[in-house]
């Protein structure tokens, strides 16, 4: 069939060794016929199988992707391929987003005993693939198409009262040892106070956008001891997230919350968590705005471009990409001791800042913050190359609300987003 235009597609095939693969098998022994422009990559269960891989397989030159396990149910390590369909789906609408061509991805369920559903499936693929023609999603032209500007929050003008009401608590729970160190914003970015006669040195202004939730994770301020935290309402919920995942002991950590009518930066003009709610103590009170647009709004301008038009914009925007990490240093939930994007044996991500390695890269980044990212935006504030980032994460954050009603750090009592699942998980995309 391929010899009608000479071109023979490669499709890579990530599958469960327990099901799939044995379904191949099976296809074999039965000597049922199907194309051989698969490439079959064995991997103990589908849960296993990271979207690095499916990047890295377009990376090096695959036209077309296959993910396949066990049925819903059949899993040989229970839950492994449920939790798989929960992040596949996240998954999607992420490359959708970017642009990449979703005819050339596949999800499909194949058990042991479905040899000629195999069969089928990859003769399906390869046939609609070669109807496609070679792929190479790299190749697009950088373009930028200028997004609508977003909405702008007034920044809250400075409140002197406020002001020295947080020195006065700051004062106070470093004299009475309820803390050992202040994190707060003093004039020119974040100061940590040791002494309470260094609390002058805090100001509450306009300028007080950054996350600090970040410097928690910290080992210099954790050798500090204890310590007091100046939080705003949005940035409130990455400690949410990072209690949940045991990166902080909330017991030990005082909170002082600062209401906040706007900092100016675009996240602002839809910020509905303006006050702390699990704040140890709370100074001052604010307000959402009456007409507040939508949260989103970023995210559905992509999404008007064509798929082409989507790789292009993504293209200029990663192809400026340095490498330097700006992103990760500043996330309050990227933690990790060891970054992936810093391995090498075996090396997931080309830390050259070429343009298959920025994909994978910040693919990787905002798949590793799905149901996480709390939409601080400190990744696009920090970044020196003026990549906007936030797009990524707000699509995640989209899927997150609209698929599974899930908000980052919204409800202390919720499960995480991945590493849980439900059977009704949609999966209208799995054949």
């Amino acid at each position: 069939m391929s010899e009608t235009n000479g071109f023979e597609p490669k499709i890579v095939a990530y599958v469960c060794n327990w099901c799939t693969y044995l379904g191949a098998d099976l296809a074999g022994t039965s000597r049922l016929e199907y194309p051989s422009n698969v490439r079959i990559i064995r991997l103990p269960c589908t849960g296993r199988i990271d979207a690095n891989l499916v990047v890295k397989a377009f990376e090096i030159g695959a036209d077309a992707v296959l993910v396949s396990g066990c049925h819903p149910g059949d899993c040989h390590y229970n839950a492994g391929n449920y939790h798989a369909r929960r992040r596949w789906i996240l998954f999607r609408e992420l490359m959708e987003t970017i642009g990449f061509d979703m005819r050339r991805l596949h999800f499909s369920w194949i058990s042991a005993a479905e040899g000629k559903k195999f069969q089928q499936v990859i003769t399906e693929i390869t046939e609609k693939t070669i109807a496609l023609g070679p792929y190479n999603p790299y190749g697009a032209e950088p373009r930028v198409e200028p997004l609508s500007p977003m909405p702008q929050a007034a920044a809250g003008a400075c409140d002197p009262a406020a002001e020295l009401e947080l020195r006065t608590a700051a004062k106070r729970v470093l004299e009475s040892g309820q803390a050992n160190v202040v994190i707060g914003y003093g004039a020119r970015g974040p100061v940590f106070i040791t002494r309470p006669d260094d609390v002058d040195r805090l100001v509450w202004n306009a300028n007080c956008h950054q996350n600090l939730a970040t410097y928690l994770k910290r080992k210099e301020i954790r050798a500090l001891g204890k310590a007091a935290i100046v939080m705003k309402g949005c940035d409130e919920r990455a400690l949410i997230i990072l209690e949940r995942e045991s990166q902080i002991a909330r017991p030990d950590l005082h909170v002082i919350g600062m209401a906040c009518n706007g900092m100016g930066q675009p996240k602002c003009a839809a910020c509905d968590t303006r006050e702390t709610r699990f704040a140890d103590e709370k100074i001052s009170s604010a307000q959402p705005p009456a007409d507040m647009p939508d949260r989103y709004v970023a995210v559905d301008q992509i999404l008007a471009m064509e798929p082409a038009d989507r790789m292009a914009f993504f293209t200029a925007e990663f192809d400026r990409c340095l490498k330097c990490y700006a992103c990760r240093q500043v996330c309050p939930m990227c933690y990790c001791e060891r970054c992936i994007a810093d391995k090498n044996r075996p090396q997931a991500i080309d830390t050259s800042p070429h343009r298959q390695g920025n994909f994978a890269w910040h693919i990787a980044r905002a798949m590793h913050l799905a149901g996480r990212c709390v939409g601080c935006d400190e990744c696009t504030r920090a970044c020196p190359a003026g990549i906007d980032l936030r797009l990524l994460n707000l699509t995640l954050a989209r899927t997150a609300e609209q698929q599974f009603a899930y908000r980052a750090g919204m409800d202390p009592a919720l499960d995480p987003l991945i590493g849980t699942f439900s059977l009704q998980d949609k999966e209208e995309f799995i054949r």
